[in-house]
């Protein structure tokens, strides 16, 4: 049987050959390829330097490059969910928000509050929040070339641990914290997981949810990956809060109460799940998918999405991590 510390030891070596992988692919990659990549953030230190490309904007294509309207709409709207998970793994990773080349577009264009770079107290996890804040950055680039002028501006965003920003409501909300309690999810690699959880499920079912809504095919095709890239953050968020849960027992409850709450708000479908543990066939086993009883993941609307991202099971068009609504045409959760 292998033991803990082997275990540990085979982890961290993988972790190690996939990242010097990772960088070999980004410098071997061509010219385009490099331009594409060009954008994370305004400033990294030393060590961040590798994981961040040079921030060049790219050409700018024609408004929606011919793309139905309605794939024009669910494209922004995925596009201001990208904004807000951008800043939050982009600040915590390296200290700073997106480019300021990727924040202009149609509508109000806003400001970031909050952000703050992570102490992380492990390399590993350090690392993993390195390569999803360089995923969720190319996200918002990918979004962007693909809509051109049409696409829309980041709308102001609260990712703030103070008493008055969203990360406190949400888990006051949700009983993680009391009612006078702050939650600061850059205060430890711990709160940073379930920050992250909080948000990246929600972004594996809003695109799950407006899949069958999209009429081109490409678009279709990339959704479908980025839908995946989102399952992976998500899968490994889960997955490191479920294993850290064992030597901090409160974890997995928080992360519980997190999930409740997000069912709780989105719509009276009982759909959200925590990270478990459940019981299968008599033994205890994990919750690191949120997938339904043929193992498949379920989708939220573009409402209920913004129920959860404003925090508010009414019909509201601002609030939470949107303090002024977001930008396009889809911009209310759902009534109710």
């Amino acid at each position: 049987m292998i033991d803990r510390e082997t275990l540990l030891e085979v982890f961290d070596i993988a972790e190690r050959r996939r990242a010097e992988r990772r960088r070999f692919l980004r410098m071997a990659g061509t010219a385009v390829a490099a331009t594409a990549g060009a954008s994370l953030l305004a400033a990294c230190d030393d060590d961040d330097d590798k994981y961040a490309p040079p921030a060049t904007p790219t050409p700018t294509p024609a408004p929606g490059a011919g793309l139905p309207a309605g794939d024009v709409d669910i494209l922004n709207f995925a596009l201001n969910l990208e904004y807000l998970e951008a800043n939050y793994y982009s600040f915590a990773a390296f200290g700073s928000g997106l480019n300021a080349t990727l924040q202009t577009g149609t509508g109000q264009q806003g400001a970031v509050t909050g952000g703050a770079k992570v102490g992380f107290a492990t390399d590993a996890v350090a690392a993993y929040a390195r390569e999803i804040a360089a995923d969720e950055n190319q996200h918002v680039l990918f979004l962007r070339q693909q809509l051109g002028s049409a696409a829309v501006a980041q709308p102001a965003i609260n990712i703030d641990g103070g008493a008055n920003g969203a990360f406190t409501a949400a888990a006051r909300s949700a009983g993680v914290v009391g009612p006078t309690g702050t939650f600061n999810p850059y205060e430890n690699e711990e709160n940073w997981l379930l920050g992250g959880m909080l948000l990246s499920d929600v972004g594996v079912t809003a695109y799950k949810g407006s899949a069958s809504l999209i009429s081109s095919k490409v678009i279709l095709d990339a959704a479908a990956g980025i839908l995946a890239v989102e399952a992976y953050h998500s899968g490994l968020l889960r997955t490191l809060l479920y294993r850290k849960g064992l030597t901090m027992p409160l974890l997995r409850p928080n992360a519980g109460l997190i999930s409740d709450r997000r069912d709780v708000i989105d719509n009276p479908v009982e759909s959200d799940e925590g990270i478990g543990p459940v019981t299968i066939n008599g033994g205890a086993a994990s919750n690191i998918v949120q997938a339904d009883g043929d193992g498949i993941v379920f989708g939220r609307s573009a409402g209920d999405v913004l129920n959860v991202a404003y925090l508010n099971a009414g019909a509201a068009t601002s609030g939470g991590f949107f303090p002024a609504g977001v930008n396009g045409t889809i911009k209310a959760s759902t009534a109710g």
